[in-house]
């Protein structure tokens, strides 16, 4: 991704010149002063081009000679804003997004951002350097024409000391985006549940306080569940407590840190790769199951978020990471494992196996932590893709305040999510003749039945809990580029648990 940078408006002397330009409106700023610099060459080729800056525009003018022989820009890129008065946040970040590949064979540019508000400019800035992840990690005969050769987007605003002043969390946010969608988009044989485990660790730096539970823990405390999923790999499983006490233990955290009190709990499940186990998938298509690990990494990204923005409030996340591979030592169907809340569970599908990995981490946290609320996020059923296909993620939670909450913010930063039912009847389904439930219960509300299934661990012995369960395995990986998002790893969650965390529990 680019360095950003906050510019006072000067004319580029080369690379790349961006004008954001509203509907119907005249250049203004640089727009104006390259216009004037190159005898209207600008105003000639919009005009030629019929650009009115109505969204989704653009026009490109190429090497625009100026007077006197100055050097200046190779391109002028004109995009269009829409009418004026009306750009919000989240438009401005497609803004920004669509700039992105108009550039990138340019190692710098310059966006004037003169006439915008300067959290305007930022969401902006947020939307280019979105776009611009890219993983290329594994790439060694890539031509090099065809790398993207932006290194450094400067936006010229009159306001800099604002928009660096919006722009210091929103950095922090893509930073654990970034972070998210690395992990999300990492091979199986790289990253299994060891290596996630110790990516975590290396999240000290930040300030943020890291445990990592093996095997040997998870026994002691009776996660018969996860362990369950795990044994028919030969990786162990691992779970990740990063704890952020941003309020009760002042503006950090690390060793000496006092522990968070009352957090806001966020839940990640962590297949690092899901063949199914004995209840084994299909092979076609089996390749995108590295990122059923994609709940536990939007809670990383998430945590590194809100550390790095030092967010003044306690937040503990926690992140079940194991594989479910078939194997002489694999669980079975018809198998029944004891939950370290000590409900049992008859296992009639070992591809169901993301709910019994969060029932005793969910079981876990309440239990050392006492949290105010809990989130977690899973890439849990297929049946929610059938429900929702790729456009928003599927919301269930026991709380309604919770849930608006977390509708608002997915909204606010483009993770869209639709709120799902819960009732008696779908919990039914769960019913087993041999223990205290299955861990599927058929076909028909099979998003639903699962959500209940979690539910089932939310204790209620201390009151009532506020909890929510987002199934985003519709969203976490995209076919298609999309303004802010490139083919690939979304990294959905991380920016709207962190809004989340802003809006509702900092102060």
């Amino acid at each position: 991704m680019p360095d950003i940078a906050f510019v006072k408006p000067a004319l580029p002397r080369h690379g790349a010149l961006v004008l954001p330009m509203a509907e119907d409106g005249t250049p203004a700023g640089l727009a104006q002063a390259v216009d004037a610099a190159s005898g209207g060459a600008l105003t000639r080729a919009l005009a030629a081009a019929n650009f009115r800056g109505r969204k989704g525009q653009s026009c490109t003018v190429w090497a625009p000679a100026l007077e006197g022989g100055m050097p200046g820009p190779a391109r002028v890129v004109a995009v269009g804003l829409g009418k004026a008065g009306e750009l919000m946040p989240e438009a401005a970040e497609a803004v920004g997004g669509a700039i992105l590949p108009l550039v990138q064979a340019e190692r710098e540019a310059v966006v004037a951002a003169e006439g915008l508000p300067a959290p305007l400019a930022a969401a902006l800035a947020m939307g280019l350097l979105l776009r611009g992840y890219r993983f290329a990690r594994y790439r060694t005969t890539e031509k090099e024409e065809d790398k993207p050769k932006l290194e450094r987007v400067e936006i010229a605003t009159d306001a800099t000391s604002a928009a660096k002043s919006a722009w210091a969390p929103m950095l922090a946010a893509a930073e654990g985006v970034a972070l998210a969608r690395d992990l999300v988009s990492e091979p199986p044989n790289v990253l299994h549940p060891e290596e996630m485990a110790d990516r975590c660790v290396e999240l000290a730096r930040l300030g943020l306080a890291v445990e990592v539970l093996g095997p040997k823990e998870m026994r002691k405390l009776g996660m018969g569940a996860l362990l369950g999923v795990s044994q028919g790999s030969e990786r162990e499983p691992r779970i990740v407590v990063l704890q952020w006490p941003g309020a009760s233990g002042g503006n950090g955290g690390g060793k000496k840190a006092k522990p968070p009190q009352n957090p806001v709990a966020l839940i990640g499940k962590g297949v690092t790769f899901d063949t199914g186990g004995i209840s084994i998938k299909p092979a076609a298509g089996m390749e995108d199951m590295k990122y059923d690990m994609a709940g536990a990494a939007a809670v990383i990204g998430a945590m590194a978020a809100i550390a790095g923005r030092k967010a003044r409030a306690d937040v503990v996340g926690l992140v079940g990471l194991t594989e479910n591979m078939p194997s002489g030592d694999a669980q079975r169907p018809g198998d029944v494992v004891r939950t370290m809340s000590g409900q049992t569970v008859e296992v009639i599908n070992t591809d169901a196996e993301g709910r019994l990995v969060l029932a005793d981490v969910i079981h876990y946290c309440q239990d050392r932590f006492a949290p105010r609320c809990m989130v977690d996020l899973a890439t849990l059923t297929g049946a929610m893709v059938v429900a929702l296909g790729h456009e928003q993620a599927g919301l269930f939670s026991n709380d309604d305040e919770l849930a608006g909450r977390i509708l608002a913010a997915g909204k606010a930063v483009g993770e869209a999510c639709w709120r799902m039912p819960l009732g008696e009847a779908y919990d039914k389904q769960l019913k087993s003749d041999i223990a205290d439930m299955k861990n599927v219960g058929g076909r028909p509300g099979g998003a639903i039945v699962a959500a209940h299934f979690i539910q089932r661990f939310v204790s209620t012995k201390a009151g009532h809990m506020p909890w929510a369960h987002l199934d985003i395995a519709g969203t976490a990986w995209t076919a298609k580029d999309r303004p802010t998002v490139p083919k690939g790893a979304t990294a959905f969650g991380v920016r709207l648990l962190d809004r989340l965390v802003a809006e509702h529990y900092e102060g």
